[in-house]
């Protein structure tokens, strides 16, 4: 088999974990302001391409993506390639929206894309199992399947040894709090 459900409860140890998590305080977080231009690899969250194609990314997420080596996970690209289904193909901006989708998939490069295996599968699982029980958020309302997501990008990111890059500033601050050996850089979109 290869995934072995035993090791990834030792390596998480979910059953230390009671209470509720809360977000650190932002002078406590690793932001894109205080990044040096050249330094280690990102792994991109869903929240960057959006930020950037919408034109709400920072100057010095700008300038990241301009310097950093970038690394990209096939779970962004299922969430980018979901527009395709989702939506309504009458609505005027569609088409639009979904060249500039196509042009985003089109410039990720093969050997930068990375897909989750089975291991990161299973720890991701129990991973967002116990980030959705720590949150006290409300069951029935995507949060679970939104934490699947963020774990599984924030467990690729370390396999790779690279930081998340992410304005999911919640989420990752939370997961980091469970996984302190995994990277973040946050920022906050231009508004």
């Amino acid at each position: 088999m290869i995934f072995d459900l035993s090791d990834a409860l030792r390596a998480l140890k979910p059953e230390k974990y009671v209470g509720t998590l809360v977000r650190r305080a932002d002078d406590d977080l690793p932001w894109a302001i205080d990044e040096p231009m050249i330094g280690g690899p990102l792994f991109l969250d869903t929240s960057v391409y959006l930020d950037v194609l919408q034109g709400r990314s920072p100057t010095e997420i700008d300038v990241l993506l301009t310097y950093r080596l970038c690394h990209h996970s096939a779970v962004c690209l299922s969430e980018l390639t979901h527009l395709f289904g989702r939506l309504d193909p009458k609505h005027a901006s569609t088409k639009a929206v979904l060249q500039t989708i196509t042009a985003t998939i089109e410039d990720i490069p093969d050997h930068r894309l990375h897909a989750p295996d089975a291991v990161m599968w299973g720890k991701a699982g129990v991973l967002a199992g116990l980030m959705f029980r720590l949150s006290n958020l409300p069951k029935g309302e995507g949060h679970e399947r939104r934490f699947l997501n963020d774990a599984l990008i924030l467990l690729q990111a370390r396999q790779l040894g690279a930081s998340v890059l992410t304005g999911n500033v919640r989420d990752f601050d939370l997961l980091t709090q469970i996984v302190p050996s995994a990277r973040i850089i946050l920022y906050r979109s231009v508004t």
